[in-house]
């Protein structure tokens, strides 16, 4: 069950529902998971400074059960992220910068309890 925030600056009119459902597809495929476990929340309009430039750009958080645990997986991850962002939103991947970070069953609630699986 991966979480996708998408944190930027750029207007709330960039992410249709085409976009995000686009999203959604490209990060599924990415991380290998089904696109009905993603969880994607995007956040337009935000206050944004990457290198010391207020020009557009992107933070994504990737965080995920079994996705996000190695260095290995998160270059992959990385690699696969990265074209989907620039060429859809027409950024430079200088101005987009992904955190990962990895996930435990038990930090994940759902249906009034925590996962106890992968």
């Amino acid at each position: 069950m991966p979480f996708i925030d998408l944190e930027t600056n750029l207007p709330a009119n960039k992410f249709s529902e085409e976009f995000l459902k686009k999203f959604v597809s490209a990060t599924a495929a990415s991380l290998g998971k089904p696109e009905d476990r993603m969880i994607v929340l995007v956040k337009p309009d935000l206050p944004l400074v990457i290198a010391g430039s207020c020009a557009p750009g992107v933070v994504l958080s990737v965080a995920g059960l079994g996705v996000t645990d190695t260095a290995e997986k998160n270059r992959e991850n990385s690699a696969k992220i990265f074209p989907f962002l620039t060429q859809e939103l027409g950024l430079s991947e200088d101005r987009i910068v992904i955190r990962f970070s990895p996930l435990e069953p038990w930090q994940v609630g759902k249906k009034g309890t925590v996962l106890t699986y992968l």
